[in-house]
């Protein structure tokens, strides 16, 4: 039975783990965090997470809870993730971040960190948005230059980061996969007169509204057809189980940095 501990535990994704952790085999709840100073602290995580009071009490101080788990599941912020790295490694823990929005001096630090300790990091932490992935940078080779390709996001009000993670690694996938730059070829939103697209741009472009989850489109875009590939997330279920999925996998693992694509068998 893995023990996992979820920081952040009453945030949206923090209660929506804890949720889906009751009905998944092989894994228990052991602990949650808040921030110190939070006013969640002290209470009783399941009775917070609307699942039923379970006596685990929210809690902010990481040396007492750490060493009482398996693998910690993170889905805060970059700040709130790079502490979480640093106890990992300090107690040996398996990690597993669907956190978005790091930097890239956080993404090295986690890269040369996770070498000694057991970790996946992911954007997305979904089956069906890492088979997309895959599945856009088989299409960008395919479809090659002849084809323009753009991609839309859309998120909940409340996101902090844009563009979103997910949009940012299929942007990353599409430029590997086509030879392309993303400094210099990524365009981020398009506003007032230009002499046209550039052939080699890749688009990207944020939507913010309500309560979307989230949502994502790839399109490649030819002379006289468009090939469009997307994906919806109805519920933050599917991110959840996906993490539980990647926590029971890479306990396993020797240490190292993998994403969900390792943890699916997607790598090619």
């Amino acid at each position: 039975m893995i023990k996992t501990l979820v920081i952040g535990v009453a945030g949206r994704m923090g209660k929506t783990i804890v949720s889906c952790l009751e009905d998944t085999d092989g894994v228990v709840l052991a602990g949650g965090t808040e921030a110190s100073g939070s006013p969640n602290i002290g209470k009783d995580v399941g009775e917070l997470s609307g699942v039923g009071k379970n006596n685990i009490i929210i809690d902010s101080d990481l040396d007492k809870l750490i060493p009482a788990c398996d693998a910690i599941i993170d889905f805060t912020t970059p700040e709130s993730t790079m502490t979480t790295l640093e106890f990992a490694v300090k107690y040996n823990k398996a990690l597993i971040i669907g956190t978005t929005g790091l930097n890239s001096d956080q993404k090295q630090t986690l890269k040369e960190k996770s070498a000694n300790i057991r970790c996946v990091f992911a954007p997305n932490m979904s089956i069906g948005v890492n088979v997309l992935f895959k599945t856009v940078k088989d299409l960008a080779k395919t479809m090659g230059d002849a084809y323009d390709v753009e991609i839309v996001e859309a998120h909940h009000k409340f996101k902090k980061d844009a563009p979103s993670g997910t949009a940012v690694r299929l942007s990353e996938i599409a430029a590997e996969a086509l030879g392309r730059n993303l400094d210099t070829d990524g365009i981020y939103g398009r506003k007032g007169m230009s002499s046209g697209r550039g052939a080699k741009e890749i688009g990207i472009h944020t939507v913010r509204a309500g309560d979307i989850v989230g949502e994502h489109r790839v399109m490649f875009g030819g002379m006289g057809e468009t090939l469009e590939i997307s994906h919806r997330a109805q519920s933050r279920d599917t991110f959840a189980r996906g993490s539980i999925a990647a926590a029971k996998w890479v306990v396993d693992q020797p240490p190292g940095l993998y994403d969900m694509q390792d943890v699916l068998g997607l790598t090619n």
